[in-house]
């Protein structure tokens, strides 16, 4: 791995980050619904909780996010992060943390149907935000016990969901001051845009993540805003790995991110 900032050194990624473990605690994972105004119907999300997870105490919060193609269960099936997660609390390199799982594609037929290219179904990558911030993070902080400030609210995803990480995130500083991408899609604006006030980001970030595979066809997204960041002197972590667009480096982005916030 490379990386452009030294704050924070990136460790290697164990054998069996990934492996579920005997006789370590567990968190439990479970779908919820909750009502979206921005819809008018609905949704649903995934919802990790850590083990020993207690009213008695405050949580921060992660709203981890899928690609194109996938819903609330692409990480849950294919990136195992409550496994990860687990072993991670059971090695006590965590901070403790509920991990949201939505489905990131709001519209009313929000499965990941027909034509997932469909340019009505792209829209609906871009309604999220608002569903996020007006449905999704209100019920989750009415139904659990998290921190309701920007210093406990984390957003990052794959792919897609990079995308709408970056969209979201450095639109919303007021909400999260920890933000992550791994492999951010086209979707992703372009950084200019993400980051018209390089000062002012700089402030209020607390940390900036970007990683992406050396062999990713969609890499020219994760370099150029690598290179704007850089420019402009915005504190960021940039990991380019070996890899092509696909679940080892998502997992090993997550892996190394998860335990850097909070």
């Amino acid at each position: 791995m490379k990386e452009s900032q030294q704050k924070y050194k990136i460790q290697s990624t164990p054998a069996g980050y990934d492996k579920e473990r005997e006789g370590i605690p567990r968190g439990e994972i479970q779908t919820i619904e909750y009502p979206s105004i921005t819809l008018g119907k609905s949704r649903k999300a995934r919802v990790y909780t850590p083990p020993g997870y207690s009213v008695e105490q405050e949580y921060s919060v992660l709203y981890l996010l899928h690609g194109i193609g996938g819903d609330e269960s692409e990480w849950y099936t294919h990136g195992k992060p409550q496994i990860i997660l687990d072993n991670l609390y059971a090695d006590q390199m965590l901070k403790p943390m509920i991990v949201v799982l939505p489905n990131g594609r709001a519209m009313l037929n929000d499965r990941a149907e027909g034509d997932i290219f469909a340019p009505d179904k792209v829209l609906a990558f871009e309604t999220f935000e608002s569903d996020l911030l007006h449905d999704l993070i209100p019920y989750v902080e009415a139904k659990y016990s998290v921190l309701t400030d920007r210093m406990h609210r984390a957003i990052a995803g794959l792919s897609m969901g990079g995308g709408q990480s970056l969209n979201i995130g450095l639109n919303n500083l007021d909400r999260f001051a920890w933000i992550g991408a791994f492999s951010p899609a086209p979707n992703t604006k372009l950084p200019e845009l993400l980051v018209p006030e390089p000062q002012k980001t700089t402030e209020m970030l607390s940390l900036l993540w970007l990683s992406c595979g050396d062999l990713d066809s969609l890499k020219n997204v994760s370099d150029r805003t690598h290179a704007y960041l850089s420019q402009h002197s915005v504190p960021h972590i940039w990991v380019e790995e070996n890899g092509d667009h696909d679940w080892p480096v998502w997992k090993n982005g997550f892996y190394q991110f998860s335990q850097l916030i909070f």
